[in-house]
This record gives C-alpha cells, structure tokens and sequence, in this order.
C-alpha cells in the first residue's frame, strides 16, 4: 500500500535529518518517490492502514488486490471489478464486496 511505503519513507528522512553524523543526502529518486507517495496515499495514520490492511487480509484477498484496492479506493464494487478483473468471480457477491468497499472509505473519512 502506498501509505505504508510513505510512512517508511518519512521514518527514513526523519532519521537522516536527525543523525548526528550526517549521512548522505537523500537522493532525487528517494525524494520523487517520496513526493508521489505523499500526493497518492489515501491514508494518513497507522491505525486506519493497519485496520485497512487487517480488514483485508481477513477477507482472503491476495496481495495485489489488497494493495490495489486501498491505493485506487474504488467507490462501487462495479467499479473495483472493472479495475481487478480477479474480483469478478464467486469469491465475493456484489453485497458483500459494496459493504467492504464502504467499510473502508468510512475507515478513511474517520482518520485523524
């Protein structure tokens, strides 16, 4: 997920900028990488990418779709069926995949 890679990311150049003795600069890909996951990211605190990610992985979805799913939030389970086709199948019903979805972004509109 995106807002776990930003968060390693800013834990690292949190670490840079207090090292006493300073390391080498940070570079321009780290730092565009940085800069993209920062503008992407759906989620802003450790407890709601915890509680996404925990809510997911208790559903059985696979990785990629786990990782895809908080990054694109998809707004209808239309919509995530036609982002990750590998949703399209008898594992979820529409009700059930809609009812996760909206989990989620209620998750992410409650985040402090």
């Amino acid at each position: 997920m995106l807002a776990e890679v930003k968060i390693l990311l800013e834990h690292r150049k949190e670490q840079n900028e207090n090292a006493t003795i300073h390391e080498l600069e940070l570079s321009p890909v780290f730092t565009k990488t940085l800069n993209y996951v920062t503008q992407f990211s759906k989620f802003n605190n450790r407890e709601t990418i915890e509680s996404v990610r925990n809510l997911l992985t208790q559903k059985r979805f696979h990785n990629f779709e786990l990782a895809s799913l908080a990054n694109l939030l998809p707004d209808t389970a239309e919509e995530s069926k036609a982002l990750l086709p590998s949703l399209d199948s008898p594992r979820f019903t529409e009700e059930e995949l809609q009812q996760l979805l909206d989990e989620i972004q209620s998750k992410r509109s409650f985040q402090s």
